[in-house]
């Protein structure tokens, strides 16, 4: 490891992480020398992404989470103390889409499957995590949110509404945790092209890539200590 990369010894624990968005996130912390901590409930996509940012020469830990079950957030939470004994960077990444269609067609379960991990397990993992930031008076939560919190969306309202609802919490965080020296930010990207969420009838090419967002996140991280990036939009140059 390259003691004096950006992160050096850091710990960054990413939601998320087993493909698209999330693995890209956590191979370029891991490449600024962080300990990348790579969160999911599909164990083998941890492990690929864990195995790509390995070869490359890179660290990296694999622990599988259900950021929608309270007892396993914190299961998470404790066992990254006691390996790490600190984290550094959260990265709020995880998050599903869910059916489209009409509000009053969306079946309750789907409404709460989106609302559950878009929003609840951000609050999970803020619940888990955020003590022992304060306890060291230093420390980055960015979650990883949507035009969509932005932009009315239809055919998509919970959706929207999940990450309306992320922005406001993460709005109101980085108000309680500045006095702690702790620097919330939200990132808010338009359509990201991945290999599982392509978007039939866009040109790929001119869609938003997951190392775009995972480049925002490097700005946030490596940003000079006195001042802090609130939020970042991500748009593509080319309307695709």
């Amino acid at each position: 490891m390259n003691q004096n990369a950006p992160l050096s010894d850091q710990v960054a624990v990413i939601t998320g992480a087993g493909r698209g968005i999330g693995a890209a996130i956590a191979t370029r912390l891991a490449t600024l020398g962080a300990r990348a901590v790579l969160c999911g409930r599909d164990r083998a996509a941890l492990e690929r992404t864990a195995a790509a940012i390995q070869s490359s020469g890179y660290q990296s830990a694999v622990m599988e989470c259900d950021l929608t079950d309270r007892r396993s957030v914190e299961s998470l939470a404790e066992r990254v103390e006691r390996t790490f004994h600190r984290i550094d960077i959260l990265v709020n990444n995880a998050g599903i889409r869910g059916p489209q269609g009409p509000l009053q067609e969306l079946p309750p379960d789907a409404w709460d499957n989106i609302l559950n991990t878009n929003l609840r397990g951000v609050y999970y993992m803020i619940r888990g995590f955020a003590p022992l930031m304060v306890r060291a008076r230093t420390g980055h939560i960015i979650n990883i949110s949507s035009l969509a919190g932005k932009n009315p969306i239809p055919n998509g309202a919970a959706y929207s509404a999940s990450k309306w609802g992320l922005n406001g919490l993460s709005y109101s965080l980085a108000e309680e945790l500045r006095g702690h020296n702790i620097r919330v930010s939200v990132i808010c990207p338009g359509s990201v092209h991945t290999e599982f969420n392509p978007h039939t009838g866009k040109t790929p090419e001119k869609m938003l890539q997951p190392t775009d967002v995972a480049h925002a996140v490097a700005l946030l991280v490596t940003q000079a200590p006195q001042s802090y990036v609130s939020e970042i939009l991500i748009r593509p140059t080319q309307k695709p």
